[in-house]
């Protein structure tokens, strides 16, 4: 959970100042998630980050070890809606290739998973997917 909705007009991809960031509630909920997987034992290969600053919090805390590509970055205001159809085309390109038998985790942006898998996702949602980006199913953390 990060308050409020797209970022500053001043954003900066490289400064966490400028961006809208997650609050105590969103880190609980990143705790969260970690406690979530280690229960019910979800094997997970890679975690992979948007750019933004509270995607990548998220993912130090509930997963310690990510990287960060830039097809999970936000298209939401109108600063980077240009990027949407290249991000897509590199997501689906990813997915595609990636070859493991273990879970790909993604955190991202409610406009990257709406695009990718046509569902109004929550804060804090985890969304089940399958390699062809048909929704199997989802559960809500919440904070």
């Amino acid at each position: 959970y990060a308050p409020g909705s797209g970022d500053p007009d001043n954003f900066n991809i490289n400064n966490c100042r400028t961006q809208r960031n997650l609050d105590y509630r969103g880190r609980e909920q990143a705790k969260k998630i970690e406690n979530f997987f280690m229960k019910h034992q979800i094997p997970v290969d890679k975690v992979i980050s948007s750019e933004w600053c509270r995607c990548k919090e998220t993912a130090l805390l509930g997963f310690k070890n990510f990287e960060t590509k830039n097809f999970l970055n936000s298209f939401f205001s109108a600063k980077f809606k240009k990027n949407k159809t290249q991000q897509m085309k590199a997501l689906k390109k990813y997915v595609k290739e990636w070859k493991n038998d273990k879970n790909l985790v993604f955190i991202t942006h409610y406009v990257v998973i709406s695009e990718s898998l046509d569902y109004a996702s929550s804060s804090g949602e985890i969304v089940i997917s399958d390699l062809n980006f048909k929704k199997i199913g989802s559960k809500k953390i919440n904070y």
